[in-house]
């Protein structure tokens, strides 16, 4: 029931920037955190950035200072991306730890992904 949805990836080039958005839909309970990661071809998939419900924030080294996490008050998750480098190129996922009701468990939930392209 709980889904993902992002928004705002495209191409750009270095120096540049882009905003993206993620809503999750379905009413959930409760969303503990809400993140970013990203997955170039051949690597693994890494931790961008992420924001609890208590407003704790944590970034890669490699974007801090350069990216910004951010929530609304309702159910999304930004990721502001400032002086992008043809490094950031990668497919982004949203990601969240969510509770969907009062009586399930917490699960992690990922988006579709939307792909970065930064040129050089």
């Amino acid at each position: 029931q709980v889904q993902l949805v992002e928004s705002g990836g495209g191409l750009v080039q270095a120096g540049g920037s882009l905003r993206l958005s993620c809503a999750a839909s379905g009413r959930p309970f409760s969303i503990n955190s809400m993140g970013w990661y990203r997955q170039a071809p051949g690597k693994q998939r890494d931790l961008v950035a992420d924001i609890t419900s208590g407003g704790f924030i944590n970034y890669a080294d490699s974007v801090k200072g350069r990216f910004t996490i951010s929530r609304d008050n309702a159910n999304t998750v930004y990721l502001q991306m400032n002086s992008l480098k043809p490094d950031d190129t990668a497919v982004y996922y949203c990601s969240a730890r969510i509770r969907p009701t009062a009586l399930q468990n917490v699960n992690n939930y990922w988006g579709q992904g939307t792909q970065v392209t930064v040129s050089s």
